[in-house]
């Protein structure tokens, strides 16, 4: 073993020599670090996945390795989630479901990213061709890539094989964007929060709730009522939880069934609700083009820091409720 004495010995003695590979020998391996959530892990090619998210589609399947989850609003007020995957990629994901036009100014920020979805309206189809990422809808694949759960009804049956559609990308050279920074900063809790166990998040047809969790250091989230459990058993919930106060208004696109998708803006300003370590900061969110990641600061400027690990960003216009525990301070 080196002494700390005998590696700043080596270092120094490097900056005066040429060649200097003999450090990256001495000094220890710094673990990667995912852009996305800045959790442990590599920064891969981005896959977005949209995933049902009726109480019919529960339990979803490989929700607990996404680096970023989306709640969008649809038809009828329900939700659905857009998953964004860089650091893991698991075997399955589901259930998949079809696309929306909240999705492209959402995916924008993350450059060209591998697309999975199982299908969209016919004049939202060349929305999707045009925009800047690699559209791998399910009615571009195999049956073998998209497939059809047996233990599931339709239409909550689809579950994508992701390890079978990213090697396919790999093979056939597609270019896709590795995870790089979307705007978020990871760093120590700031002074300011209000103590929170609980907040509560609406939609017209749909309902979330986060309870923090000091043993998991996450929030546990319940929807419909109901523990919000994944196929695999683990409860799904963020390290830092967003509420994103957007417009959501009516688009020019809709449903087979006449029903008016809803768009959310999430190009401009507007307020947010960040909560980490059992704490609540109110934000503004910050994005000036489609192409730019998205920012949350303080009312000085400062830019709030993010919790490293798993995010879920919930896009409403709706005010969520929060649950103080008796007594409790600001920080």
């Amino acid at each position: 073993m080196f002494s700390k004495r005998s590696i700043i010995l080596v270092v120094l003695s490097c900056l005066l020599l040429t060649g200097c590979s003999v450090v990256s020998k001495i000094l220890p391996n710094k673990a990667a670090t995912n852009a996305l959530s800045g959790r442990e892990g590599i920064n891969g090619p981005v896959l977005v996945v949209k995933i049902d998210d009726t109480t019919q589609a529960h339990p979803q399947i490989g929700l607990e390795d996404a680096d970023i989850v989306y709640i969008e609003q649809v038809e009828g007020g329900l939700t659905r989630l857009a998953a964004v995957f860089s650091s893991v990629i698991p075997q399955r994901i589901g259930p998949v479901r079809s696309a929306r036009i909240s999705d492209i100014e959402i995916m924008a920020q993350y450059g060209r990213v591998a697309f999975a979805y199982s299908g969209a309206q016919r004049k939202l189809l060349p929305v999707i061709t045009a925009a800047n990422l690699q559209d791998l809808g399910a009615q571009r694949q195999s049956p073998t890539i998209f497939t059809t759960d047996p233990n599931r009804k339709q239409p909550f049956a689809m579950v994508l094989r992701a390890d079978l559609l990213m090697q396919k990308v790999k093979d056939e050279g597609h270019q896709i964007d590795s995870a790089k920074s979307v705007g978020f900063k990871f760093g120590s809790l700031q002074e300011g929060g209000t103590v929170t166990s609980k907040a509560v998040m609406h939609w017209p047809a749909a309902v979330y709730s986060a309870t923090w969790s000091a043993d998991e250091n996450r929030w546990l989230l319940s929807h419909n009522n109901t523990v919000n459990f994944a196929e695999s058993g683990i409860v799904l919930g963020p390290t830092t939880l967003v509420i994103q106060m957007v417009a959501i208004t009516p688009s020019e696109y809709g449903d087979k069934l006449g029903g008016v998708t809803p768009f959310s803006q999430t190009v401009g300003s507007g307020k947010a609700y960040v909560l980490r370590d059992g704490q609540r900061f109110i934000t503004t969110w910050n994005r000036a083009s489609a192409e730019e990641g998205t920012t949350f600061s303080f009312a000085d400027g400062t830019v709030m820091n993010f919790d490293p690990g798993q995010i879920w960003i919930a896009l409403t216009d709706k005010e969520p409720d929060f649950t103080s525990p008796p007594m409790a301070q600001t920080k």
